[in-house]
């Protein structure tokens, strides 16, 4: 498995994963053994219930919550909108849309991915309330830088500028009791993964590799990503293949401290899983759209 070089490659800071409701997506995670964030609103008809992770990486579990103004956001060219409502009308209410990265300067990401021939749309910039644990109440600032590529239309990329950051202890937040502390690795498939090689070496600003393998790992500044085709990933976790052409977002692997109490606890909760050596994967469900995959840290 030839593996991207990082050079001074970013560090992913979130997994976007479109769900019906927020409702659904937190008592799914919670059987899981999340500990779940209270729901946050979006000012353009979008919200989230996120799950924060110790090495802070987090999930935001997104949702529809007014359709009228996410629409009317998207008809206005709202890139975060138009991505998310186009995702629900191709690929259903449970999936993984977007990989996001940290950034300290969304702007000049945004100018790269212009240059670069990757943009995925104008640069947003939107503020949210901010309800910590204790209910103590503030306001958190972003501003975002799009890519994507046009052969793949049901995922995308973008850079995350904290403008305004809530000073929160989140350790409470932070505190799983399926022992989970970290974000080890993203999976993306496509028909041939070699295809999308470049493009992902560009927008997590890593170096290439020759196109000899049908897997890319690719480490970036915190976390792995791994490209491979997607009858690989369905022969090894036992998916189904897709039927699409395009580039597409897959799982999450993360770390866990203990993976028989992790077990127990899924078994518990009645939850499909299985063991795949090292690795316990637990397949897509309602309110999670992504395979969750566990590995001892």
């Amino acid at each position: 498995m030839p593996t991207l070089t990082p050079s001074n490659a970013r560090s992913v800071d979130h997994c976007v994963l479109p769900v019906a409701a927020l409702s659904i997506a937190r008592e799914r995670l919670e059987a899981l053994g999340f500990t779940v964030a209270a729901d946050a609103l979006h000012p353009f008809g979008t919200g989230n219930c996120c799950v924060f992770f110790a090495d802070n990486t987090y999930l935001e579990p997104l949702a529809v919550i007014d359709p009228t103004k996410a629409l009317e956001s998207a008809q206005a060219g709202n890139a975060f909108t138009r991505r998310d409502l186009a995702f629900h009308y191709r690929c259903g209410e449970d999936g993984f849309s977007a990989l996001v990265f940290k950034t300290d300067d969304a702007k000049a990401d945004h100018a790269g991915f212009l240059n670069a021939g990757v943009s995925g749309g104008p640069m947003l910039e939107f503020a949210r309330d901010f309800t910590d644990p204790s209910g103590k109440k503030d306001v958190a600032s972003f501003r975002l830088a799009f890519a994507a590529d046009l052969r793949a239309p049901d995922c995308f990329f973008f850079t995350c500028e904290r403008v305004r950051s809530p000073q929160v202890d989140r350790s409470t937040l932070q505190s799983h009791a399926n022992g989970v502390t970290s974000l080890k690795a993203v999976m993306l498939t496509a028909p041939c993964a070699i295809d999308f090689r470049d493009f992902l070496s560009t927008v997590a600003r890593v170096d290439g590799v020759q196109p000899t393998s049908t897997v890319v790992s690719t480490q970036t500044g915190n976390a792995r990503i791994d490209l491979m085709n997607d009858a690989d990933f369905a022969s090894r976790f036992g998916a189904e293949p897709l039927r699409d052409p395009g580039l597409r977002l897959r799982s999450v692997l993360f770390g866990v401290r203990n993976m028989e109490k992790l077990q127990l606890l899924l078994q518990a909760a009645g939850a499909s899983y299985d063991r795949r050596g090292s690795i316990i994967v637990v397949p897509p469900a309602a309110g999670q759209g992504a395979f969750f995959m566990f590995e001892e840290e």
